[in-house]
């Protein structure tokens, strides 16, 4: 759906973006994380057209953004970090200006019904904008998002300063949309990515330091895994058990219990799977497991270590060129 090859944007000596390429297909959720001036903004923004790039290409859909930026532009649906909203139209006119602005050409009251109806905004559209909280004015800036039903949407931190309530509805939104979009999903809130993206693309001093699904960035970073396994049997036997199969480095009973199950931390040697064999030794065992979980490291964690890597990396090719 989306292919960028070698993507440059400089402004003098100082590279926004530094030979970037990525690709994106179709349905994927992916976030898009990043500190502060990593690049993320102008990648985005040369996906949707507002600024050029030095060098590189970038398609959606199999468009050129170069050959035709009007149907690229029509390929996507954009909500920057503040919604681009007139507070003195009711919501309905709003939809309806932008509708025209557009150019679309989907039968219009079945298209805007259709969108209220998804985004929930139904019981809100004779309602001036500026009368609207914070999150229901998040719902329409998603709202002229979807209008022309783009194949690809780009949300630009889009729960910031909603309450907890809005934020769950919000990503619950956006994993629907992401079940007839592509999504890309750039924000600094790394919990909404883990809860909603089914990809991470890190982006550090513009280049791409990870892209990967979240277990297996956090399988780069971790050699040994730990697991929280839930088990019906006596537990010392069952832990016992547990320390003899191969492979298997750690074993903690922990106090706890849940009926006749009790949950024990198993940590594995270095890169070795042992959930087949956990599985197959309670199999054997006729004792039921109820929950086998990985205790990974944390989306933060993984962001802060790779990009602190990437500093640590990049300082020391500095020194070994000075000397």
């Amino acid at each position: 759906m989306i292919e960028i090859e070698n993507l440059v944007k400089r402004y003098g000596n100082v590279y926004a973006l530094d030979d970037v390429s990525l690709s994106i297909g179709e349905g994927e959720i992916v976030g898009l994380l990043g500190p502060n001036g990593a690049g993320k903004s102008t990648t985005m923004n040369i996906l949707t057209g507002y600024l050029s790039a030095t060098s590189g290409s970038v398609c959606v859909n199999g468009i050129h953004i170069l050959e035709n930026p009007k149907a690229v532009k029509r390929q996507i649906g954009y909500l920057p970090e503040q919604p681009p909203l007139y507070p003195e139209m009711t919501v309905k006119e709003y939809l309806n200006f932008v509708y025209e602005l557009k150019g679309c050409t989907l039968d219009r009251e079945a298209h805007l019904a259709e969108i209220c109806k998804v985004v929930r905004l139904e019981d809100v559209s004779h309602r001036l904008i500026s009368h609207l909280s914070k999150g229901y004015r998040q719902r329409v800036g998603i709202a002229q998002a979807l209008i022309g039903d783009p194949p690809v949407l780009i949300f630009d931190e889009p729960t910031v300063g909603l309450d907890p309530k809005q934020i769950i509805e919000v990503r619950n939104l956006l994993r629907t949309l992401g079940k007839r979009h592509t999504v890309i999903l750039s924000t600094h809130i790394l919990p909404e990515v883990q809860a909603v993206c089914e990809r991470i693309i890190i982006i550090d001093r513009g280049r791409i330091i990870a892209n990967a699904k979240t277990e297996d960035l956090a399988r780069r970073l971790e050699d040994a895994q730990s697991f929280r396994v839930k088990i019906c049997g006596p537990q010392k036997e069952v832990a016992a058990a547990l320390r003899e199969q191969s492979g298997v480095a750690k074993v903690e009973a922990l106090p706890e219990r849940d009926g006749e199950s009790y949950v024990f931390i198993v940590e594995s040697m270095s890169k070795v799977d042992i959930r087949r064999s956990i599985f197959t030794l309670c199999a054997g065992k006729n004792w039921p497991m109820l929950a086998l979980e990985p205790i990974g490291t944390d989306l933060e964690q993984i962001f802060l270590r790779l990009v602190e890597g990437e500093k640590a990396e990049k300082e020391s090719k500095k020194r070994k060129g000075k000397r």
